[in-house]
């Protein structure tokens, strides 16, 4: 299993964004999001999810607000701002140019 710490330094906050870019969701709701869509290959411990929350927040990329669930809980709900969402459009087309050099890399071939 991933680590975050095996990640591209940046990457976990893309994942983030992302996933809030889709709709509202507590940290809780995050890391279960990024393992199911990841077929469980990406895990992020709490130690590391709620740091970039709340560094995406000061940054002024994602918001928050305390709601009641469904289950008639408490949570901090997360939600993708209008910056948020033009960083996450920068940074997706950043990472599209970075993953495909690795690509091209890690398939070359001697000739």
């Amino acid at each position: 299993m991933s680590k975050p710490s095996n990640l591209v330094q940046g990457t976990l906050d893309l994942l983030i964004l992302k996933i809030l870019d889709l709709e509202p969701r507590s940290g809780w709701a995050i890391g279960q999001r990024l393992k199911q869509v990841s077929n469980e290959a990406l895990q992020v411990s709490d130690g590391s999810l709620y740091p970039a929350l709340h560094k995406l927040e000061q940054q002024g990329w994602i918001s928050a607000e305390w709601r009641n669930t469904e289950n008639n809980r408490r949570a901090k709900i997360y939600s993708l701002t209008p910056p948020g969402r033009r960083y996450l459009r920068q940074e997706a087309a950043n990472w599209e140019r970075l993953s495909q050099a690795i690509t091209h890399v890690v398939r070359l071939t001697e000739v």
